[in-house]
């Protein structure tokens, strides 16, 4: 997966766990594509804080996905959705009935 896609897909499920603070920051670098220059100057702290807030930020949101795995099972369901799309055209009943199990079971 595309780094920027990852990150994004991780801010999502978890930004809300990270501080104030650390969500302005993570926002303004990440998301909104701001220069750590930028962000510092803002905020009245170094360039290497913001970097390593960022690197904290990016720890942070790897390890609740490594414990909850919520972007791994949104990913997976959205490729089973996509199957059924796929599959609808083609009127293939069976296997929509087949998928669509699998899908209420991951949730």
């Amino acid at each position: 997966m595309e780094k920027f896609v990852e990150r994004t897909l991780l801010y999502d499920f978890y930004g809300e766990l990270l501080t104030e603070r650390q969500r302005q920051v993570y926002e303004n670098v990440v998301l909104e594509d701001y220069s750590l220059s930028e962000v510092a100057e803002e905020l009245g702290i170094s360039r290497q804080g913001v970097h390593d807030m960022i690197k904290r930020c990016d720890k942070a949101l790897a390890d609740y996905e490594g414990k909850l795995h919520l972007v791994e099972r949104f990913i997976k369901i959205r490729e089973q959705v996509m199957r059924i799309h796929q599959i609808a055209s083609g009127s293939n009943a069976g296997e929509i009935a087949a998928i669509c199990n699998v899908i209420l079971e991951e949730l």
